[in-house]
């Protein structure tokens, strides 16, 4: 029988001659860079150093990500659902791309790789650094090798077939190549096996039992395999058809992930004394993320927002801001952490300081000019960067108003669907938004109740736009995580010809 080594160079004539010199890969350097595939089983950690602004930015970028696939767990989201979201997100957050993507006639030049390099350095350190934030716990450990397992099959699946090959042949899988003779001899039983397990006609499996070539594996290896009687077993050991390798690749994955994290796990200690770290791995193992808010511009058609214009454009708020600008009309006042919400809400929206003054000095109605310039005029040249320190304070997130100061008796700040109760819940989105659909009241209330509340406020925004969604974004969803997105989405959808807002936003 042929060595192992000889198996796999074997193989690698075979796929040249199969492919032809369209995507012959010999002239590439591959062996030369510190990241040859596009796929990684992330085996060794990181040695250089990077500034903390990369290591926070990278790894918030990869949060996202796997926040996205989440959500898209609890929605119940289709294969192709899910595969069309995280195409979109990967290409704006995660790039990866082939080696294919360098013409031929460039492979042989390393420069040319540089672009690659990049993407794949800013891979592998996003990963790592979510390993620190994501091993302190069981059920962190958990949802990370979850969420990465499902990213990494997702790469698997749409990498090109020479290079998951390449990468396939580079895995210490422990694994044995079946030979021609031994797949003869066992020819019934592995055609049987196909019939059986795939359920498929008797002349289609054998065609297909003569394109397959086998490896042969331990069969706790792949126990899902086993179970679901997809294999053939003889003498321990499990004939695994390389139609169905992904299972193999992917119980390795997820094993050798959580070896890691249970070893990275027990390193955490030592990581305690720098304070340069720990906050930021804590903000990470939130597992939510926290975007900043910022734009470009300050009009939503051309023409400066001014004080006039909110109560029209409070359609497009979300519930929270919806909430807020009803208690500021009914009560002509706010409370100290609701002018903050609300403020910087309505300073991103591109609202001026002499816009913001008048609109607060008119909702302000019942109190004299004294009062007002003595008690709130000062606050709101501060949340500006105009008073005290100077400093530009961004927009409030969906996080921080989670997390950040829960309201208490007369204050309207906060998240309504984490704060209010469900009756209060319910009067709210219908008074406010017009939510009252059974199906839709029932669903917020199934996500409220799993502490799911950003997707509660997704599940609304998807109902009030049901017929723009689908007209703009087919199946691809992205959750939105802050208010001020919120209202960037609805306006765009809502006033698609209308919409020259040049909105950027970039993550904490």
């Amino acid at each position: 029988m042929l060595g192992r080594d000889a198996i796999r160079q074997q193989r690698r004539d075979e796929r040249k001659t199969r492919h032809g010199n369209k995507l012959d890969l010999s002239s590439t350097p591959k062996d030369t860079l510190p990241y040859p595939h596009r796929l990684n089983f992330y085996t060794v950690p990181p040695k250089d150093e990077v500034s903390l602004e990369e290591f926070e930015q990278w790894a918030i970028d990869r949060l996202r990500v796997l926040g996205e696939i989440e959500t898209c767990l609890f929605r119940n989201s289709t294969p192709q659902e899910t595969d069309a979201t995280l195409r979109k997100l990967l290409d704006k957050y995660l790039p990866l791309n082939s080696n294919l993507s360098i013409p031929e006639s460039e492979r042989s030049n390393p420069r040319r790789f540089q672009g690659l390099t990049n993407e794949r350095k800013r891979d592998h350190y996003s990963h790592f650094i979510l390993r620190l934030a994501f091993a302190r716990t069981e059920d962190l450990r958990r949802r990370f090798t979850m969420t990465e397992g499902i990213l990494f099959k997702h790469r698997f699946m749409t990498d090109n077939t020479v290079e998951r090959a390449e990468f396939m042949d580079s895995l210490d899988l422990n694994s044995e190549a079946v030979s021609d003779a031994e797949k003869g001899q066992l020819a019934e039983e592995l055609k049987a096996v196909l019939v059986s397990g795939s359920k498929m006609p008797a002349e289609k499996a054998r065609q297909l039992f003569e394109q397959e070539q086998y490896l042969k594996v331990e069969w706790d290896r792949v126990s899902d395999l086993v179970e679901s009687r997809k294999v053939f077993l003889r003498r321990g050991y499990a004939y695994v058809p390389n139609s169905m390798l992904l299972s193999l690749v992917m119980a390795e994955f997820s094993k050798r992930l959580d070896e890691s994290l249970i070893k990275t796990a027990r390193y955490l200690p030592r990581l305690d004394e720098d304070d340069r770290l720990i906050p930021i791995l804590n903000h990470l193992s939130k597992g939510f993320t926290a975007p900043e808010y910022t734009t470009t511009t300050t009009s939503l058609t051309g023409e400066a927002i001014t004080a006039a214009q909110i109560d029209t454009l409070s359609a497009h708020f979300p519930l929270c801001m919806k909430n807020l600008h009803s208690a500021v009309r009914r009560d002509k006042h706010l409370r100290h952490f609701g002018r903050l919400q609300y403020g910087l809400f309505l300073k991103a929206l591109g609202l001026s300081i002499d816009e913001a003054l008048l609109f607060w000095r008119t909702a302000f109605s019942k109190f004299t000019d004294e009062q007002f310039n003595k008690e709130y005029r000062y606050n709101i040249r501060h949340s500006y960067g105009l008073q005290g320190a100077g400093r530009n304070y961004k927009p409030l997130s969906c996080q921080q108003i989670l997390m950040d100061h829960p309201p208490g008796s007369g204050d309207n700040h906060g998240c309504p669907y984490r704060h209010f109760s469900f009756e209060n819940l319910t009067v709210a989105m219908g008074r406010l938004l017009g939510v009252e659909e059974r199906g839709v009241v029932m669903g917020v209330k199934m996500d409220v109740e799993a502490k799911k509340y950003h997707l509660a406020c997704n599940r609304v925004f998807e109902h009030l736009h049901e017929k723009e969604l689908k007209k703009k974004e087919g199946g691809a969803r992205e959750t939105i995580t802050h208010p001020n997105e919120y209202f960037d989405r609805s306006w765009g959808l809502k006033n698609p010809k209308k919409e020259v807002k040049d909105e950027d936003v970039a993550m904490e």
